[in-house]
């Protein structure tokens, strides 16, 4: 096979388009919606390459929608992830041994595929089966995806020409092999392109895949195994399962070939899987990497000399973007009591602009929130926030669930920075305010730093240089990723590599080479060209 030294070419972000009134993007997206409503779709598992059904069918509904059925997809058990294992450990020879540039063009065909022919398609299954708005659905499922298939095959590159020195006489080289076995890819609703992304990124180091999403993003899943079969895939490379957690942990954690897990949901799933990998340990091959990106109790921390108009849009958009069901969304937000009533206003001004309802009509902001059982422990917040003399309902606090899962975008100021709703995760659209005394700042950057055992993102506005030099340091470890003078969300593969520590994850950095370089096992190769031939060395001669 002809050889050479292969250049990925320099990867740029997706451009995210507008959907403005008259632009054509809004008009095909339109089209894909109308599409996908009016034709049932049906979501097979793919194992190995071969479409899997079974003799239990579950149906999918619009969150916004829950009455309309979207389609059906097949509910997979243990057999299922036994065979999906197998077809990965099956694939795995063939797949590793790949020359690396080979795998690459996989993927960023893929990645032009969701930017190109597939993008309103995914961008309408996203928005339909996750309730997101245009805007949302644009930059997760159609820019984000492509992007971290894209800036990966950089990484990837990247990390291969990563090579030691040599001595005369030597060639040192490294390896950086594929892990030993196979990974398991559990995945969450909110982000399709997460969804993508755990799978794929342990593949494109030459690692095989049993992808496991949650039920609620089944049908904008199927959408991105499509997309892999279409850039040429091979069959057993990423196999798809419908299951159960339990049921998929009980397989999967108990192979002795089992190698990695890539895991983005909650703090007690990801702690409860390490524990059980804890106690199976001895029944592996090698050591499995443990990634996973869990919860958030995302802060904004304003200065005194922060602008309120900076700071009102700050929160609306970080606090209630996608109903807040962002693990970065702002949940808490400290402001001193010498702007807040001019924030408070144009909070409470800017909110009673809002709209909220279906997806179809792009002029709504606000969405569904993802299920009934979403929908249950959020609202069980604001009413718990409704009993406490603490608390005060600023804005919002209504819900209902007749036709779609609605919550309002929901203000509630606080008394104690220490009220349940400062410091449990709710993921929805609900933000605390705690307002402290302007003199107090150095005070509150500790409160801020020592409420929440999470530390995913965080955020300080302020005109004060010092002050932000000041929280910068202060609040090191309270999030993996911190903004200044901005929301706490939105962060951009290639431009602010994501994750957080704490109780928040193991801070690998979704979208850098950082967390491609925990799917593989370097072996490093000396080779001398003239070996020596004499055990002796001139030391041991006295004369």
């Amino acid at each position: 096979m002809p050889k050479g030294s292969f250049e990925i070419p320099l990867p740029k972000n997706e451009t995210v388009l507008s959907y403005g009134p008259g632009t054509p993007e809004k008009v095909r997206l339109k089209e894909a919606l109308n599409e996908a409503k009016s034709t049932s779709r049906e979501i097979t598992m793919n194992i190995g390459g071969q479409t899997i059904k079974t003799d239990e069918t579950r149906t999918l509904h619009p969150p916004h929608q829950h009455k309309f059925t979207l389609g059906t997809y097949y509910q997979g058990q243990k057999p299922h992830v036994a065979g999906a294992v197998d077809a990965a450990l099956k694939a795995k020879p063939l797949w590793e041994n790949m020359p690396w540039e080979e795998r690459a063009t996989i993927f960023l065909k893929a990645a032009d595929l969701i930017g190109g022919f597939y993008r309103y398609r995914i961008n309408a299954a996203t928005m339909l089966g996750q309730s997101k708005n245009a805007y949302q659905a644009e930059i997760d499922a159609a820019c984000e995806l492509a992007d971290f298939l894209r800036f990966n095959t950089w990484f990837l590159q990247d990390i291969y020409r990563d090579q030691p020195i040599s001595s005369p006489g030597i060639w040192n080289r490294m390896e950086y092999r594929p892990l030993e076995g196979f990974v398991f890819a559990v995945t969450p609703f909110n982000f399709t392109a997460i969804a993508g992304n755990l799978p794929s990124s342990p593949a494109l180091m030459g690692n095989t895949v049993v992808w496991k999403p949650a039920a609620t993003q089944i049908y904008s899943a199927g959408v991105i195994m499509e997309v892999f079969t279409q850039a040429g895939l091979p069959n057993g490379v990423i196999n798809l399962v419908f299951t159960d957690g339990p049921s998929a942990g009980a397989v999967v954690f108990d192979h002795s070939e089992f190698a990695g897990l890539h895991f983005t949901g909650s703090t007690s799933t990801f702690n409860y899987m390490w524990k059980t990998i804890s106690n199976n340990i001895s029944k592996y091959k090698t050591y499995p990497r443990i990634v996973g990106e869990t919860g958030g109790k995302d802060f904004v921390l304003a200065h005194p000399s922060a602008e309120p108009e900076v700071l009102a849009v700050a929160l609306i958009r970080g606090a209630f973007e996608y109903q807040g069901q962002k693990c970065s969304a702002a949940s808490r937000a400290y402001i001193p009591d010498n702007i807040w009533p001019e924030v408070r206003d144009r909070l409470i001004a800017d909110l009673k602009t809002i709209k909220m309802g279906t997806v179809e009509d792009f002029s709504h902001f606000i969405n569904a929130v993802i299920d009934e059982k979403s929908f249950d422990n959020i609202s069980a917040y604001i009413e718990g926030a409704k009993k406490n003399s603490h608390c005060t309902i600023l804005a919002g606090g209504n819900y209902n669930k007749k036709e779609g899962y609605f919550i309002e975008p929901t203000v509630i100021l606080t008394t104690d920075p220490h009220s349940t709703t400062m410091c449990e995760e709710i993921f929805g659209p609900v933000l605390t305010i705690y307002v402290y005394p302007a003199g107090e700042f150095e005070a509150t950057l500790a409160l801020v730093d020592r409420t929440s055992s999470y530390a995913l993102t965080g955020s300080i506005i302020s005109q004060d240089r010092l002050a932000i030099s000041r929280a910068t340091d202060a609040l090191r470890h309270a999030a993996g990723n911190f903004y200044i003078n901005d929301k706490p969300t939105g962060a951009v593969v290639g431009q602010q590599p994501f994750g957080g520590a704490r109780s928040s994850g193991t801070n690998d950095k979704a979208g850098s080479k950082w967390n491609l370089m925990r799917w593989i096992s370097p072996r490093a190769i000396k080779e001398t060209f003239d070996p020596p031939r004499n055990y002796r060395y001139p030391f041991l001669n006295e004369i």
